[in-house]
């Protein structure tokens, strides 16, 4: 199974869920799509009020911080050493998982939006690689919070819906929704931000470079490749890859015209378009793309190299070049098992074992 990879938006949530296609990462904007930005009352105070829930307390019992009956203690001793340190490991993410909802929390009481959602990013990722599903669920429902005291705070400082920090807080808000499974908020508010981008481009693009300059331009160009992009795994995880070509293809072109082809972002991309390639059964073009891919973060010593790696491996394995597939496949285990990515290191393990049994000879 290909894997779509998130570029890095320096900081925001939306890299931590799409590590695995389970979770495209993903999350609103009420209304229709493309139109207006999201509704949001302006507060009193730039952090938005927690109805329904008094301090952290709340926060630790959604976490399942609670004690468990002596008889399961006591069945717990008789396991094997093996579970008990299992069993430790998973208390001390679930410890760490509650220490940075509890700072990022904080953060937010303090007014410090861009720490809190640098602490949720961890926290996020954390609740995924140890499939804490109450964690997941707090940590999305306190970063929409998060977005929404931040929009409404900056629209009540005169700042204009079509202004890239707002573009930006809705994009988040759309991946959240996205991964909440709110398809209609989602849809609406991936629509809104390329839609609005586009216009703004297109009324921007004549003006001079004493008005708007040359960085201000390709910082909304390279906006609009973000929106293209994260719309693009919400169309081919709702089924819908042809679609999500045409979005990938807008946001390649972007990304090589502005970045370069060597730029770690323009690398994602070749894989992202790939595997919308891949998901149509155009194997032979999905290849062309995830190899080049492949190639170029071999030589520039790519972050996610081990994902661009288990992609193209994929491919060939859909290609039925086994051999070769399983030689990819070895080399991203051991780059993942170097930035000791435990989640990619399990998927590639149980792509090996489905390697395996298709590779068998039939008896």
């Amino acid at each position: 199974m290909y894997r779509l990879l998130l570029p890095s938006l320096g900081r925001g949530l939306l890299r931590a869920a799409g590590l695995r296609c389970r979770a495209c990462s993903a999350r609103l904007l009420p209304g229709p799509a493309g139109g207006r930005a999201p509704e949001v009352e302006v507060p009193p105070s730039r952090v938005a009020p927690h109805r329904g829930r008094s301090g952290l307390l709340p926060l630790l019992a959604a976490l399942a911080w609670f004690s468990r009956p002596a008889a399961a203690e006591e069945e717990e001793e008789r396991q094997g050493a093996g579970g008990a340190a299992a069993e430790d490991a998973a208390d001390e993410t679930e410890a760490e998982i509650i220490q940075l909802l509890k700072r990022a929390k904080l953060s937010i009481m303090k007014d410090e939006p861009e720490e809190a959602e640098l602490i949720l990013h961890d926290a996020l990722r954390l609740a995924y690689q140890s499939d804490n599903k109450k964690a997941i669920t707090y940590t999305y429902d306190l970063a929409e919070k998060l977005f929404k005291a931040t929009m409404s705070y900056l629209f009540g400082g005169g700042m204009q819906q079509e202004d890239n920090a707002i573009i930006e807080i809705s994009l988040k808000l759309a991946s959240i929704y996205a991964a909440q499974n709110r398809q209609e908020f989602a849809l609406a508010g991936y629509e809104f931000c390329i839609s609005t981008l586009e216009e703004k481009i297109e009324r921007e693009k004549e003006l001079a470079e004493d008005i708007l300059s040359v960085e201000e331009k390709a910082n909304t160009h390279l906006l609009l490749g973000m929106c293209l992009d994260a719309y693009a795994r919400y169309l081919l995880f709702s089924k819908q890859p042809s679609q999500a070509q045409r979005m990938c293809e807008k946001a390649l072109h972007i990304s090589e015209e502005i970045l370069g082809e060597r730029h770690p972002r323009t690398i994602v991309l070749m894989s992202d378009l790939a595997t919308t390639l891949d998901a149509q059964g155009r194997f032979d073009e999905a290849y062309v793309y995830v190899q080049r891919a492949s190639d170029l973060a071999r030589q520039t010593d790519h972050p996610e190299l081990h994902m661009l790696l288990s992609n193209l491996a994929a491919i060939l394995m859909h290609k039925e070049r086994y051999a070769q597939a399983k030689e990819i496949y070895q080399e991203a285990l051991k780059q993942a098992e170097l930035k000791r990515d435990e989640v990619s290191v399990q998927h590639i393990r149980e792509e090996l074992a489905e390697l395996s049994r298709k590779s068998r000879p039939l008896t």
